[in-house]
């Protein structure tokens, strides 16, 4: 039986690039600093009173003119981001709303950097069980509310003013984080394939509650009464805390082994699979995972150089870009692999 297939794609980045020297200006860092050990060459920061919504719908847009439909067509969404316009509700609805969709079901997860391979799975399955037949799946993330600096007219460049000195110590306390993330959003709209044997064959998906810790924010804890207090942003809670050294461990670990996994159940080899489209996290990692399976170069692009890591957004806006160049053709055999904070990991298998 055929599995959904993507129809059309989709991207948004706002405004202008912020460059590695940019950064420079806030924070102890420099563009070598910063190669070195992501990749990253610049990223994007969405504006103040815009969300992952409007991100996400911008996106959005451009998938369904990719596709050739009417947004009317569309009767179920699959939204992912981890940085959500309120703390609550997630940004689906607005999305629909944003789109002139009317009153569709819009479906919000949380498995952050690992959300693409976990909304695909989940809008097979709806489209298996009759519940939709067009389903659009939205990863959008705007990273800057965490961004540990408030003087974004220096990191513009508006002004040539120095930053305090403790505004600068603040930065640089989380620089290893604050230089990795940049705002986006990617789309994907999807049906099933009309060619028996393509579209998407299975995921293998996994969550690890143990290393919730791995990634997250201390802040805005519901475990506290209120949830926020001054205190917390005293002590910069609202940046997120990284294990850096355990997400490279457990990436490393864990990845390889679920795209082997795939490989055997459906009799491929990874030699068969044409392309394989990793989460945009940090160059050094998915160099790590592609060396562990043995496969070339040349089958794992990378973006992360002009983008940063968007979260949920990175593999929407990889494949769009690949799918637009020509890069991805019909019948090639897709592998997606991500891991994400939770702990949420996995691949999945598709022929598009």
């Amino acid at each position: 039986m055929p599995g959904l297939t993507i129809i059309g794609t989709g991207h948004y980045v706002p405004g202008d690039p912020v460059t590695n020297d940019d950064l420079k200006r806030v924070m102890d860092t420099d563009d070598a600093w910063i190669r070195q050990r992501t990749g990253i060459h610049q990223r994007y920061y969405a504006p103040e009173g815009v969300g992952s919504s409007e991100l996400g719908a911008k996106a959005s847009a451009l998938a369904i003119e990719a596709a050739g439909i009417d947004p009317k067509e569309i009767d179920y969404i699959v939204a992912a981001t981890m940085t959500a316009d309120y703390v609550f509700p997630g940004i689906g609805g607005q999305v629909a709303e944003k789109l002139g969709l009317g009153w569709i079901p819009a479906l919000d997860i949380r498995q952050q950097c690992a959300a693409i391979p976990y909304a695909i799975q989940v809008a097979d399955a709806l489209a298996t069980a009759g519940a939709a037949s067009t389903v659009l799946v939205v990863g959008a993330d705007a990273h800057a509310g965490f961004m540990p600096w408030t003087d974004w007219d220096v990191v513009y460049g508006k002004t040539e003013r120095k930053v305090s000195p403790e505004a600068y110590a603040r930065a640089t306390a989380h620089r290893g984080l604050a230089v990795l993330f940049g705002d986006g959003a990617g789309a994907m709209i999807l049906r099933k394939s009309p060619t028996p044997g393509h579209g998407f064959m299975s995921a293998d998906l996994h969550t690890d509650g143990a290393l919730a810790e791995g990634i997250y924010i201390p802040g805005g804890s519901f475990l506290n009464r209120p949830y926020w207090t001054p205190e917390m942003y005293e002590r910069q809670e609202q940046v997120p805390r990284m294990n850096g050294r355990e997400l490279f461990k457990s990436a490393v670990k864990r990845l390889p082994v679920s795209v082997r996994k795939l490989c055997k159940r459906h009799g491929v080899t990874l030699d068969d699979i044409d392309w394989f489209i990793a989460h945009q996290a940090n160059d050094r990692i998915n160099a790590a995972v592609r060396d562990a399976l043995k496969i070339p170069a040349e089958k794992v692009p990378s973006n992360i150089a002009r983008f940063g890591n968007t979260s949920a957004g990175t593999i929407g806006i990889l494949m769009d870009e690949m799918v637009r160049d020509g890069r991805i053709q019909r019948g090639q055999l897709l592998c997606l692999f991500a891991l994400g904070a939770g702990l949420n990991w996995g691949a999945l298998l598709m022929r598009y």
